[in-house]
């Protein structure tokens, strides 16, 4: 089955690893040779086509995966290597390569039949101070070199040994072939076949069988479904969950806090049994409601990734089906309980329309962000794993200690995120098991520790009687954001009033500009919908005159990287600016060159 070969051996040491933990070992690779059937291809399926979007524009660090496998005792590299050989035998998307010219998305994916994948071997000669820790370091540093798509095997595989026994897999893999789900799956299987449990013929849909289904009529209709989902979440929904004064533009480096709490694990068990809930739903309701709290927020929009996994033919399939599920939940209450009732069907439908042409999603965006003169920010992310049968990508438990504990926060490797709050739910019995990475521009390390520990203390609360919303900050301990009189809800977005104006100052090449928010917010609805932004711009009298689309096209580049900008409802060139650029009537009295919503192309 494998033809395994040695080549030259090395002596390093791995001091480079992050973090580094000084230990020699002998290096050897080996090539591991396949055979698998028949070779086949065909297009892609919209995971895929989604995920290499990614790989393309993304840093590599931030798109592979990573996971660690620990070895069960007295497991022989040989033991291990074939195991691996099989998983690649068993599983197409392993064997997987997307031809493409530079710069191109893919069209096609080519399955081998055989091949060679190669397999490294660490040899220790003494054992690594905490081995846990070691192999996740070994792994996420495995991370960094980008996988060539039309011809890289998908897998880094890295077998950490001492005395000729295996007692870690440390792997980083393309998530144009498996996502973390995926990776949880080989991982099941592979402590299956090193221990001798014989594993039933795969029958989960391969990633060719998902191309062939969502090509279908009835495939397509569902795409469809889903972008019109998408789009209507996406126009009147807040265009971030995290529009604040402390909010900085850019991607950001964070630790992974993880909490373990056998107390939240019980309070988890207590609410779902009052309110008669699955424990996944009272969670994901009480997250989102201290989110939302936390944000200032009447909606809570959070990306649920592993939410497509939910049909049949797709829990045990081994690709990348990993696809945002966009929740949008209304947190009007007026208590916990409220929220609970519409989290199910809101997790329903957002989980329903999980499937979609990712090229088209974004287009889609792309018309929405210019029409509606905002900026889709995907600032919040919840990840359940907890159903996952292993350790998912980039969460594995590092402390080495399983034993269930009352309470602890723990403060684990950094981590480059292109989001502001992240949350991966490992288990939620016998305890609570839950990571989270936070923006350090919006959260402390104290406020986010405030943040888990004040799920806790609603969970509690909730186990014992219904919550009011009005009282999270004293039953949490977690405050909302605070904004100033310069902040408006318009059109459920927060906004900085001045921040616009100064943007549009810009976009007409920093002429005098002022905006004004129309209509009383204090008499419009509580989302803002009853008030509107009203640009004023003033030319000089040798100037020329900006068109409101030229102010609207240029504003909308800056809006593109900052959450706190809604583009004007519409834009008035005024000759000449008024003595006193803040009196709105005396912008209204200048002789009108030209007025717009800045949407409409000039003919």
């Amino acid at each position: 089955m494998t033809d395994t070969t040695h080549e030259t051996p090395v002596h390093e040491t791995s001091a480079h690893a992050e973090p580094a933990h000084p230990t020699a070992y002998r290096q050897t690779s080996h090539s591991v040779r396949y055979s698998a059937g028949v070779a086949r291809r065909g297009p892609l399926a919209v995971g895929q086509t989604n995920m290499i979007r990614c790989i393309l524009r993304d840093d590599p660090v931030q798109i592979n995966i990573h996971d660690v496998w620990p070895a069960p005792l007295d497991t022989s590299v040989e033991a291990a290597v074939d195991a691996l050989c099989v998983l690649v035998e068993r599983h197409e998307a392993l064997r997987t390569t997307f031809p493409h010219r530079p710069g191109e998305l893919p069209e096609e994916q080519h399955v081998a039949a055989e091949g060679t994948f190669r397999v490294v071997e660490r040899a220790h000669h003494t054992c690594p101070e905490q081995p846990d820790r070691y192999a996740e370091s070994v792994a996420r540093l495995s991370r960094h070199e980008r996988f060539r798509l039309d011809r890289d095997f998908p897998l880094r595989l890295t077998l950490l040994t001492r005395n000729g026994t295996v007692s870690h897999v440390a792997l980083a893999a393309s998530h144009a072939a498996v996502d973390g789900s995926a990776l949880a799956i080989l991982h099941d299987e592979w402590h299956a076949l090193v221990t001798g449990t014989p594993l039933p013929a795969p029958t989960a849909r391969t990633p060719l069988d998902l191309a062939a289904e969502e090509t279908s009529p009835g495939g397509r209709r569902r795409s469809e479904a889903s972008l019109r989902y998408w789009e209507n979440v996406l126009r009147t929904a807040p265009q971030a969950m995290f529009a604040e004064p402390r909010l900085r533009a850019g991607e950001y480096s964070t630790a992974q806090l993880t909490l373990r709490s056998s107390r939240a694990g019980r309070a988890l068990r207590d609410t779902a049994a009052r309110t008669k809930s699955p424990a996944p739903t009272v969670l994901l309701a009480a997250w989102c409601t201290l989110a939302a709290h936390r944000a200032g927020q009447h909606t809570c929009v959070a990306a649920a990734p592993t939410g497509n996994r939910n049909r049949s033919g797709l829990a045990r399939s081994v690709t990348t089906l990993s696809q945002d599920a966009l929740l949008s939940l209304d947190m009007s209450g007026p208590t916990f309980d409220a929220v609970l009732r519409r989290t199910w069907g809101a997790a329903l439908d957002a989980y329903r329309h999980s499937r979609f042409d990712s090229v088209r999603l974004w287009e889609m965006i792309d018309s929405v962000t210019r029409e509606r003169g905002s900026r889709f920010a995907r600032d919040v992310v919840f990840n359940d794993v907890s159903s996952v049968p292993a350790t998912s990508v980039g969460t594995v438990e590092t402390s080495g200690d399983a034993e269930p504990r009352e309470f602890s926060l723990t403060w684990g490797p950094e981590q480059v995120l292109p989001t502001r709050l992240l949350t991966f739910v490992h288990a939620v019995e016998p305890e609570l098991r839950l990571s989270l990475w936070a923006d350090p521009a919006l959260f402390t390390r104290a406020e986010a520790e405030d943040q888990l520990t004040g799920l806790v203390r609603l969970l509690e609360a909730a186990a014992r009687a219904d919550v009011p919303l009005a009282d999270l900050t004293s039953v949490t301990g977690v405050r909302p954001a605070e904004r100033d009189a310069d902040w408006h809800r318009i059109d459920d977005c927060w906004i900085s009033r001045s921040a616009v104006e100064r943007a549009v100052s810009d976009a007409a090449g920093r002429l005098p500009a002022h905006v004004a928010v129309t209509d009383d917010p204090a008499a419009a609805a509580p989302d803002g919908r009853g008030a509107r932004l009203v640009a004023y711009v003033a030319v000089p009298p040798d100037g020329s005159a900006p068109t409101p689309h030229g102010l609207h096209t240029g504003l909308m580049t800056e809006i593109a990287r900052r959450s706190e900008l809604l583009a004007p409802h519409h834009y008035v060139v005024v000759r000449d600016a008024p003595h006193d650029t803040t009196d709105v009537a005396a912008w209204q009295r200048r002789p009108v060159l030209t007025e717009g919503n800045g949407r409409e192309r000039p003919m």
